[in-house]
């Protein structure tokens, strides 16, 4: 690091050319090393890894070198792939199987900002045990505009709504939930089904779901618990209100990362991912939900709860050219 204001307060690791160029059991350089100072000077360091981590046993090694403390920031998704968002699917179920691990896959520049601070002021000023982990990616081809007026706890805690600018003054029908790269179809999602039959989405990004079905989680057996106590309301819970509204939670990862929430959302709840595609389209290849498949999932969610008929939806199959 070449800024004097921050590089004796914080360590920073990063690949060397043999990982960003994906050469076999090589490693970025061992962490532990930058961890203390001998003597009067010993301390801890605010530790940023960045990675490219495409199998699970990358990052394994990563979080044994820094003990699991620090934040992770892995960069596969940048990378062509076979995997959904560049890694195999056992990496994001072991992240989701480790409450040491707080893992996001935040969808804009803000949403990664505000989640790095907190991670810093959580390990570093309050000092708490664990580790982040932030799936990082390009810039998103998206209008900056639906993302005024964000409340950072509610991004910190998983879960924000954004505006959705078509047809404010209209009902909303469906709710639909994204993470990371794939809010950018979710949010495309929502334009086809305002264009081709007029409904109105509420749009969510969720940057983690592994945070909410955890708060969920402890929220249940907190109320379980105190049965006499007033009752307490869970984040998605709080968010999506108890109403019929049908849910749609979309991941790039497969499904399982986006069904974590599905227990705590009201109503008709649906979670799509890499492998839900590539099973409803006949595709081997596992490959993130389209617009197209979001929209189509949607309007199926509302077909079960009578709230379209399903002549709509053999409509919208032949519209997107998915029949």
């Amino acid at each position: 690091m070449k800024d004097e204001r921050t590089r004796r307060r914080v360590c920073i690791v990063a690949p060397s050319p043999a990982v960003s160029s994906g050469h076999p059991g090589s490693s970025g350089g061992s962490a532990w090393p930058m961890w203390f100072r001998g003597g009067a000077e010993r301390f801890e360091r605010p530790l940023l890894y960045f990675l490219e981590a495409h199998a699970l046993g990358e990052l394994l090694s990563v979080s044994v070198e820094c003990a699991e403390r620090g934040i992770l920031c892995n960069s596969a998704e940048r990378r062509q792939s076979r995997w959904p968002k560049g890694v195999r699917p056992e990496l994001p179920l072991w992240l989701l199987s480790q409450t040491a691990c707080t893992p996001y896959d935040p969808f804009t520049a803000e949403e990664a900002r505000t989640i790095l601070r907190h991670a810093l002021s959580s390990l570093y000023v309050e000092n708490e045990a664990g580790f982040f982990y932030l799936a990082t990616h390009g810039d998103v081809d998206i209008d900056d505009a639906p993302f005024n007026d964000i409340d950072p706890d509610y991004i910190v805690k998983g879960m924000y709504r954004i505006r959705n600018d078509i047809a404010e003054e209209e009902p909303t029908r469906v709710r639909l939930c994204g993470a990371g790269s794939t809010m950018v179809q979710v949010i495309e999602a929502a334009r086809l089904l305002w264009d081709s039959a007029g409904i109105v989405a509420e749009l969510w990004s969720c940057p983690s779901y592994t945070r909410l079905a955890r708060d969920g989680t402890a929220v249940a057996r907190w109320n379980l618990l105190h049965p006499e106590a007033d009752a307490k309301v869970s984040h998605v819970e709080r968010c999506l209100r108890a109403d019929a509204l049908p849910v749609v939670a979309v991941t790039g990862y497969t499904r399982h990362v986006a069904a974590q929430i599905g227990p705590f959302a009201p109503g008709h709840f649906t979670a799509l991912g890499a492998d839900s595609v590539s099973s409803i389209s006949g595709m081997g290849q596992p490959t993130s939900p389209t617009a197209r498949w979001i929209a189509l999932a949607a309007l199926h969610a509302m077909a079960n709860t009578g709230s379209v008929a399903p002549t709509v939806v053999q409509d919208a199959l032949r519209r997107f050219a998915l029949s």
